[in-house]
């Protein structure tokens, strides 16, 4: 067994080095290439994409990983040995359904689209986008057909990102979460708007960034196996455990797009620096699922960001670094002002009470599209239409509408509910934290924060994805993801704030 084991994490190793290989050049993509670079670029991706996939799905994995299941029985049912068999199998079984061409088609499709989709967002053309976008979603509906039989046709692709859940799961969760935002919205709108125009006066950009990095490094992101650099839409990629990159981006005239968007992305990589040793370049050696990983950028960015033990510690130095803009603007007020809860149309940039109801469309939208209910060419109207039924506003453009998100154009077609889904886990996680380190909230506000980072690092980050998501909340909190925390989070906050 020993040897076959062995075997077989040599061919993983092969694969992570390929994904890694590939990872590095979709972070250039989006940070540095040059547009004329996407045709090759394409074709780079489409060899590396297939030469993974034809590695990973070999008949002598296959062969490996059915002579080593039935001695799982033998190992501790948590060992890395028995996850990884586990994890693999099951990985091995989804991926043998896919035609290597079909791999190789998807990733040209994608590195051409987000090429596109950049231009198409600042030409605000959706009909420049839409050719590609239609593309990706046919791959996607024949990607989806690969599964049959299945609950939902959008359950394969949902798997992708949250192994184990279905979108039954998912539309009940949201179900019972929607009326309880919905009138939690409604009760603040009631209340007199807190002013917030300090925060879009001029901020020195690079002051910007340089605030943004020290709280970070103050959170723990280890710069010695990362780095920040400035991309279109910001996100977090590693190419190994040694390797764990972020991005950002800077505007002048707001003080907080940079620093909640670096906040956000250092909980993604801190999640993926943290993540055993022992688990590099296998299968484990990732984050259990997208919710589990926005579980923990929403974390950082909001209950430990946008939070008041946090302020009361970063405030003065952020007065010190923007003196002018911020001159007698007191701590009550800026805090009140980062929390101000107003329909917005751009996702990223919304507050936590509307920020689910963002995804929500997405979500709809996306199902919509694999069932073929909705076409490409229907996008802008649909979304529009509910962007007004939700949120009570209508994007003046589709650059600040159907064209703001990235995710589409590089194929990730099942990946928005995990957002919401990230944070609700958030909450949950932050009870149990509270009652595990009742001092958590003094610890942030004298800046300290290796004591939350080191709850994470046990109960989370170590286990890269030896878990599935559903399983990993229920071990961690005692229950399988649950909206009653996130509720009583936000309604406990803002009515403190909004006095309701």
């Amino acid at each position: 067994m020993e040897a076959q084991l062995q075997r077989l994490k040599a061919i993983l190793a092969e694969v992570a080095d390929l994904n890694g290989a590939a990872a590095v050049l979709e972070w250039d993509q989006q940070t540095f290439m040059p547009p004329g670079g996407a045709e090759d670029r394409g074709n780079q991706q489409a060899t590396l994409s297939r030469l993974s996939h034809v590695t990973f799905t070999s008949p002598e994995v296959g062969r490996l990983l059915e002579a080593l299941e039935p001695h799982t029985a033998q190992l501790a049912p948590d060992s890395d040995e028995a996850r990884l068999i586990r994890v693999t199998a099951r990985e091995f079984r989804k991926r043998t359904r896919v035609p290597a061409d079909m791999v190789a088609e998807l990733a040209q499709a994608t590195t051409a689209a987000i090429q596109v989709w950049q231009e198409a967002r600042a030409e605000n053309n959706f009909a420049k986008f839409a050719p590609h976008l239609t593309k990706i979603v046919d791959l996607r509906r024949r990607y989806a057909r690969l599964f049959e039989p299945f609950d939902h046709v959008y359950d394969p692709l949902l798997d992708d990102f949250e192994p184990g859940i279905k979108t039954a799961e998912v539309k009940k969760i949201f179900a019972d979460l929607r009326p309880r935002q919905v009138t939690l919205i409604k009760a603040i709108a009631d209340k007199p708007q807190v002013d917030d125009s300090f925060l879009h006066k001029t901020y020195d950009e690079q002051k910007q960034w340089d605030f943004g990095v020290d709280v970070i490094t103050r959170f723990g992101y280890d710069w010695n196996r990362g780095r920040q650099d400035k991309a279109a839409h910001p996100f977090t990629t590693n190419f190994g455990l040694g390797d764990v990159r972020i991005t950002t981006r800077v505007f002048k005239d707001s003080v907080t797009s940079a620093l909640f968007s670096t906040l956000h992305e250092a909980g993604h990589g801190m999640y993926e620096q943290g993540i055993s040793p022992t688990l590099s370049r296998t299968p484990l050696g990732g984050g259990a699922s997208l919710a589990l990983h926005e579980s923990q950028s929403r974390m950082w960015e909001n209950l430990v960001g946008r939070s008041l033990p946090f302020w009361q510690y970063f405030y003065p130095r952020l007065q010190e670094t923007f003196p002018e803009p911020l001159r007698g603007v007191s701590l009550d007020s800026f805090y009140k002002g980062i929390n101000k809860v107003e329909r917005s149309l751009i996702r990223i940039e919304s507050d936590e009470a509307t920020y689910n109801l963002h995804i929500m469309l997405r979500l709809e939208l996306e199902i919509a599209l694999m069932e073929g209910s909705l076409e490409v060419a229907g996008l802008p109207n649909a979304w529009n239409n509910r962007m007004v039924e939700y949120l009570g506003i209508e994007p003046p453009n589709d650059s600040k509408g159907v064209l703001q998100d990235v995710h589409w154009s590089s194929g990730a077609i099942g990946y928005f509910s995990t957002y919401a889904l990230g944070n609700l886990i958030s909450a949950q996680l932050w009870e149990r934290i509270h009652k595990e380190m009742p001092d958590v909230d003094d610890q942030i506000r004298r800046g300290e924060f290796s004591g939350l980072l080191g709850w994470l690092r046990e109960k989370i980050h170590r286990h890269g994805s030896k878990f599935e998501p559903q399983e990993f909340v229920e071990r961690v909190t005692g229950s399988k993801i649950n909206p009653d925390p996130y509720v009583r989070y936000l309604t406990e906050k803002f009515s403190k704030i909004y006095s309701l």
